[in-house]
């Protein structure tokens, strides 16, 4: 059997086992059965595309069934670029499959979740599978319907109504957007397949409304700004594996979208094109981590750094786009290395992440950082966890998030030899907005940790936590070991991915593994080289040295002590740092401009009881500059026509008359 051969004989039992949820769904043991077969087909189909990958065969013979359209049947191909994201997708449904089967029981829709997690396991693989238009927007549009219905599972919490109503209007705008491309692509002998598209000439201006429809089908999907407004109230609506799926994979598939058809069926990329990707990659890195900054609830705050994360992938892919029409093909290849590196890292912390939100919501029942706090006593283990990926987001040395935007920096330091002026002053000032972006991620991952698991709790319900299943717990050390081995040996990483970047650039970074002592060396070792295990053993044996003096010369005996209260000896958790406070000095140097901050504060006057009260006010200018004007547009324009519903029967049949000649007329001028 062929690779995508098994690769669809797993979706295909996937999608059984999705009908089979809706009739054992209500089963002690459905729980068990669903996600121990996810768990089983998802682990296969990564060992395949892993096979794939490591084989570095350019591309597989393509498959064809007869569905979809008549005459063109259903087109299905494996490629290096396909196989590396089908490890991604299935690398997440395998870890969340596993976290699944503990989570599971913690669930209180499970008839509403359990048959839908498989189908859009199903749906992601099938996108990334597809080798024809129809196929695609197919399989695109079931993943989104899937997603859907993920998302409202909780349907009953109004606010979770309100994210599956955005989502499922920005679902059905961004594939409206894609179809367009595709319609495009195709050309008047709508040649769907594509193999056709990729041999075909487009013109200048194809290219370039291709280009901002992609950006418009692809980005909303993945969340780039401002296309970005769903996936905030879709995360958290969502329960906590599938939100990790849908930030750490779905996005991916939104990723692989915009590189599949930009940069394999497009034709030559121009350098314009990478100006535009790259002002819509700042703009959503710096946009969606100071939101993430601005939050107290944490998927929420999750949900904004996957926007910021989607920025950095989509700076990179803007970087390859302007080396690539330049013939920089070395120079590209390092840029695409740092997108599709970044794209792996962020699935494995943000999964990891998003987990160790779900086990704080299992153990407490809230999302609220703010009625958390000194959760790491009482969960120990997932604090580890979470700190471990708290550590990568921030791109921390030597964990992974640290390798991949190095080399996005070092992407950067090539744009002098680009010959436009235009990117020669852009891409550095795109760097400073990576830098800040980078920044602000370490201040917010300090401010979620810190509030979360440190301090004293602040409820009683942070009091009472406990520590949550096994099943949980092995799938965040899974994913926290996966992060720490990509950082300190991202060597190998690197020249797994040779093969994608070799079958869309051209070209491909030097071959790691055989430089001295694993280190990375991106251009040359006259320029700059990064060795994630040596920094990895100098920071283990200097905190083991450090901890060794100071428990040896310090002192044997165990002493506690109450924390430092500042000088305050009050007991009481209202005295510490809250996740407001900590982002307060952030807020004042940018919410003024981006969020129209206003704090409010109301001060008793003296002998008065009542106690003081400190509000801030934020607003989004995205959804009030776009979203709020068509929002009420659509309203007014429906108010307009909703008289039509009570004209008389001959109101209605002139209306008719007149839409059949105007039909007619327009024939006739077309023709």
């Amino acid at each position: 059997m062929t690779p995508v051969i098994i690769m669809l004989s797993g979706i295909a039992a996937l999608l059984g086992t999705a009908v089979l949820a809706v009739a054992i769904a209500r089963l002690d043991q459905a729980t068990w059965v669903v996600y121990g077969v996810s768990f089983a087909l998802s682990g296969a189909a990564l060992a395949v595309a892993l096979a794939w990958l490591v084989s570095a065969i350019s591309s597989a013979p393509v498959v064809v069934l007869p569905l979809g359209l008549p005459w063109l049947g259903a087109h299905f191909r494996i490629d290096a670029l396909a196989a590396f994201f089908l490890m991604v997708v299935n690398l997440g449904g395998t870890l969340a499959s596993l976290y699944g089967l503990g989570y599971g029981h913690h669930e209180h829709a499970r008839h509403r979740v359990l048959p839908f997690f498989p189908a859009f396991l199903a749906a992601m693989n099938l996108v990334v599978l597809a080798d024809d238009a129809f196929t695609f927007l197919f399989s695109w549009e079931f993943m989104s319907l899937a997603s859907w219905a993920l998302v409202v599972a909780h349907h009953r919490v109004s606010d979770n109504r309100k994210a599956g109503y955005l989502y499922l209007v920005m679902a059905s705008f961004g594939t409206l957007a894609l179809l367009l491309a595709f319609g495009l692509l195709a050309g008047p002998d709508g040649s769907y397949d594509f193999a056709t598209m990729r041999i075909s000439e487009h013109t200048s201006l194809t290219a370039a409304i291709v280009l901002m429809l992609l950006l418009l089908g692809a980005g909303s999907k993945a969340g780039l700004a401002p296309l970005h407004v769903w996936l905030p109230l879709a995360h958290p609506a969502a329960p906590s594996h599938v939100s990790a799926l849908m930030s750490g994979a779905m996005t991916k598939v939104a990723v692989y979208g915009f590189i599949r058809v930009v940069f394999d069926l497009m034709g030559a990329p121009t350098w314009w094109s990478g100006v535009v990707v790259l002002v819509f990659g700042g703009v959503t890195a710096v946009l969606g981590i100071l939101h993430a900054l601005m939050e107290n609830d944490i998927k929420r705050l999750l949900a904004y750094s996957t926007i910021e994360n989607i920025g950095i992938i989509f700076i990179s892919l803007g970087l390859t786009l302007a080396f690539a029409a330049n013939g920089m093909k070395l120079a590209a290849a390092l840029a695409l290395t740092a997108a599709l590196f970044h794209v792996l890292n962020h699935s494995l912390f943000k999964s990891l992440l998003f987990f160790g939100a779900g086990a704080i919501l299992t153990a407490t029942g809230e999302r609220n950082m703010e009625k958390l706090g000194g959760l790491i006593h009482r969960m120990p283990f997932t604090s580890f966890a979470f700190l471990v990926g708290c550590a990568a987001i921030s791109a921390l040395p030597p964990l992974n998030g640290f390798a991949s935007e190095w080399l996005a920096f070092q992407a950067i330091l090539q744009s002098p030899e680009l010959p436009q002026w235009g990117l020669k002053i852009m891409v550095p000032a795109i760097g400073g907005l990576l830098a800040l972006s980078t920044a602000l991620a370490a201040a917010c991952f300090v401010k979620a940790f810190g509030v979360i698991f440190l301090g004293r709790p602040r409820s009683f319900v942070a009091e009472q936590a406990r520590e949550v299943d096994r099943c949980s717990l092995t799938t965040m050390f899974v994913l926290a070991a996966l992060c720490l081995f990509s950082g300190i040996l991202p060597g190998i990483v690197i020249d797994g991915l040779g093969s994608v970047t070799l079958s869309l650039i051209g070209d491909r970074m030097p071959v790691q593994i055989s430089v001295p002592w694993l280190s990375i060396v991106p251009i040359g070792e006259s320029r700059s080289s990064y060795n994630g295990l040596l920094v990895f053993l100098f920071t283990a044996f200097s905190a083991s040295l450090c901890a060794y003096v100071v428990h040896r010369f310090g002192s044997k005996a165990l002493r506690r002590a109450p924390a430092w209260d500042c000088g305050f000896p009050d007991p009481s958790p209202v005295t510490q740092y809250t996740a407001g406070s900590f982002a307060q000095p952030i807020r004042r140097v940018f919410g003024s401009a981006l969020f129209q901050a206003r704090e409010k504060v109301e001060m008793p006057a003296p002998g008065d009881p009542r106690p003081a009260h400190f509000t801030v006010e934020l607003r989004d200018l995205v959804w009030d500059g776009i979203y709020a004007p068509i929002i009420g547009s659509v309203w007014f324009i429906a108010e307009k026509l909703n008289h039509l519903q009570f004209l008389t029967i001959r109101r209605y049949l002139s209306l008719v008359f007149l839409a059949l000649v105007t039909l007619l007329l327009v024939l006739a001028l077309w023709s």
